[in-house]
């Protein structure tokens, strides 16, 4: 199902109410349907797992999670005003077409071999988030995980507050917008990636990606945009940069300084002012240009 077509499917004044309850069991309210779940408690001493696996056409609202992978195999679901603490392990797994909007969600694991969710103002902690997912929306929100988005593809970010390490690796098609991600080794080996008007930070940014695009960013951090493939950046600025660009196939215009680069394998780099150019110990040809902006100065390497 087209994720915009979500909201229509629910058909939320048609369905029949849970309120105001508390749900220990194991499997609590299995496979419920056409339902909506209002100012409930899912938590307490039976301890049980999975309270509203295999559900459909469902909608949480107003409610509190203390229990291990509440939300299994949930489609056509919605989850609002609602938070899941850290006992709420692998919380959401093998979900399609769902909105998880305006919560607070602090288990590891979530969001794993999901399809079509959206994510809009809420708060997440929960490392390895968003694992093996495809057509992922996330907007207006901030999310904390050492393994972000990874191995998953076709998703669109719009105003994320990110941390994490390891983020936005082996991705296939991701759009990033209006984001500031502070973060460690992104995009490795991802596809098609277009970042554009956010913060960048981390070191080892975008090793071994392909088709990699970041147009109007400010790039931080320590060897970044090694061995990748079709590279671009425009009217980007670059702040403690070293040894930047080493074999990757680039197009850069770089407003400001660039601390160095080393050994480019293809294109042009341009910038208003770099403080080194390296040009040895190359292990391939490497004959990408670096120019000063407003002067006919160029510099190429040959390894």
């Amino acid at each position: 199902m087209n994720i915009k077509d979500i909201n229509k499917k629910l058909n939320i004044g048609n369905s029949k109410q849970i309120k105001d309850l508390t749900f220990d069991e194991e499997r609590a309210l299995y496979n419920i349907k056409n339902t909506d779940v209002l100012n409930c408690t899912f938590a307490g001493e039976a301890d049980g797992e999975s309270v509203l696996k295999e559900g459909r056409n469902y909608n949480v609202k107003g409610c509190s999670f203390s229990l291990r992978y509440p939300m299994w195999h949930a489609h056509e679901f919605s989850i609002e005003n609602s938070s899941m603490d850290d006992k709420t392990r692998a919380p959401l797994w093998y979900c399609s077409d769902g909105i998880i909007r305006d919560c607070s969600i602090n288990g590891i694991k979530c969001l794993r071999e999901c399809e079509n969710v959206r994510v809009e103002n809420s708060r997440i902690v929960s490392d390895e988030f968003g694992w093996k997912c495809k057509n992922i929306q996330i907007s207006n929100s901030s999310i904390s995980s050492v393994y972000f988005l990874f191995e998953t593809d076709n998703v669109v970010i719009d105003n994320l507050n990110m941390t994490g390490k390891y983020s936005f690796q082996y991705m296939n098609n991701l759009h990033i917008s209006n984001s500031n991600l502070d973060t460690k080794d992104a995009f490795w080996h991802s596809k098609n990636v277009l970042v554009e008007n956010s913060v960048v930070k981390g070191e080892y940014l975008g090793w071994f990606s392909e088709n990699l695009t970041l147009v109007n960013c400010r790039i931080i951090g320590t060897q970044p945009l090694c061995y990748c493939k079709n590279l671009k950046l425009i009217n980007c600025e670059m702040e403690n940069t070293d040894l930047s660009f080493e074999y990757s196939g680039v197009e850069a215009d770089i407003k400001g300084h660039i601390d160095s680069v080393k050994n480019p394998k293809s294109g042009t780099i341009v910038a208003d002012s770099i403080g080194e150019i390296i040009e040895e110990d190359a292990i391939m040809p490497c004959n990408g240009m670096v120019m000063l902006r407003g002067t006919a100065q160029a510099t190429g390497t040959n390894g």
